[in-house]
């Protein structure tokens, strides 16, 4: 098996690792390689156009990241 160090890492962010790890009955390393895990495992982002019944083809020729990203801006 490799070895990860990982330098520089806060302090804020190991405490709050070193928590959950305690929370799961884990070490550390175990809930960062669990972490890790099922980060990089992840499915592929739902889209929109999978929906189905009502509101499906009012998104068809829309991409939903760039209305979001427009709608977020006009909040300023």
């Amino acid at each position: 098996m490799a070895t990860l160090n990982v330098k520089n890492f806060p302090d804020d962010l190991y405490a709050t690792l070193r928590d959950r790890a305690k929370r799961e009955h884990r070490s550390v390393a175990q809930e960062v390689i669990h972490l890790l895990g099922r980060t990089l495992e992840a499915r592929e982002p739902l889209s929109i156009l999978d929906l189905q019944g009502l509101g499906k083809e009012l998104w068809e020729n829309i991409d939903a990241a760039d209305y979001i990203a427009r709608e977020r801006d006009s909040w300023d």
